[in-house]
């Protein structure tokens, strides 16, 4: 079942709508299974990537719901916030979340999974402590973004040297959009977002999405992975980390961008918290170990930590 919900949003004369689709039936939510939210990455790409959650259904008979974030994909786009960073906020796409889960009927009793950048929000969240939230999954994701740099930049002196210098270069030069600068990011992301070859379609088309509308992603992030000049440039949960109460799980994979540094202060900060790490993965082992990935993920859904 996939629709459309209204999002009115503070400042913005058009009525914006989110677009979700949810696999499985809700109305076994409180009888058998609570459904599981989905947050994709980004902020600024889709859905797509997040679709191997989708296996819960037959694994698990756990309800899967995703949608994409204002902004992108089937949701309202809004070209003309390009750079605005007092509008694409936190609260902006938290307060999405919580239209959607009431329009679902579901506000009341759910799990969420965050991966990457919805890993952050997820956390955040989380923090404000909503009654109906039962179990928080953050996946591949940062508990600061000064962290995440410094591990990334660790990685990427790992590089080959011509990629370096031509990822230096154009950083220097502010010519990140062109080809060669496009071509070196892909070197990194080979080894430490998605080691697949060929990469699967749905990652292909995720990427696709901030070709086709980078307006969240550059406000927010930059151009790239580990070039973060955005907004979130200076993001960090470190202080309010404890006031996640619900159980959590923490994943990340063996080559992550998402490095065991980024990671830790979750570790240490969350009272009820597991952590896994995918040996043969890098940032996305929903794809690059599909089978183990879905299954810790359902486990520890049906499961009292």
């Amino acid at each position: 079942m996939e629709g459309e919900v209204e999002f009115r949003v503070p400042g913005i004369d058009q009525v914006c709508k989110t677009w979700y689709k949810v696999f499985g039936d809700l109305k076994t939510a409180g009888t058998t299974r609570r459904p599981l939210v989905g947050l994709h990455g980004g902020p600024g790409i889709v859905h797509n990537y997040l679709l191997p959650l989708a296996d819960l259904v037959g694994t698990h008979g756990i309800p899967v719901v995703l949608f994409d974030q204002l902004g992108n994909g089937k949701s309202t786009h809004l070209r003309e916030k390009m750079g605005d960073t007092a509008f694409w906020t936190e609260a902006l796409f938290i307060s999405q979340l919580e239209g959607l889960l009431e329009h679902l009927g579901i506000s009341d009793n759910f799990d969420l999974l965050g991966h990457s950048w919805g890993g952050m929000l997820g956390a955040r969240f989380a923090t404000t402590r909503p009654p109906g939230l039962k179990h928080l999954i953050i996946s591949d994701s940062p508990a600061s973004m000064v962290l995440w740099v410094e591990a990334a930049s660790k990685l990427r002196a790992a590089l080959p040297p011509d990629v370096q210098a031509a990822l230096d270069k154009h950083e220097a030069d502010g010519t990140t959009d062109s080809k060669e600068y496009h071509d070196a990011v892909e070197v990194f992301y080979a080894k430490h977002v998605c080691r697949l070859n060929p990469m699967p379609q749905d990652m292909v088309e995720t990427f696709q999405s901030i070709e086709q509308d980078p307006t969240v992603y550059l406000t927010m992030n930059g151009p790239s992975e580990f070039h973060i000049t955005g907004s979130l440039k200076e993001w960090s949960i470190l202080d309010d980390i404890s006031k996640i109460e619900v159980p959590t799980l923490l994943f990340n994979g063996q080559y992550d961008e998402a490095q065991d540094s980024v990671v830790v202060p979750f570790f240490r900060g969350i009272p009820k918290v597991k952590w896994f790490t995918f040996a043969n993965s890098s940032h996305t082992p929903q794809y690059e170990e599909r089978a183990a990935f879905v299954q810790r993920v359902g486990d520890f859904l049906t499961q009292d930590l």
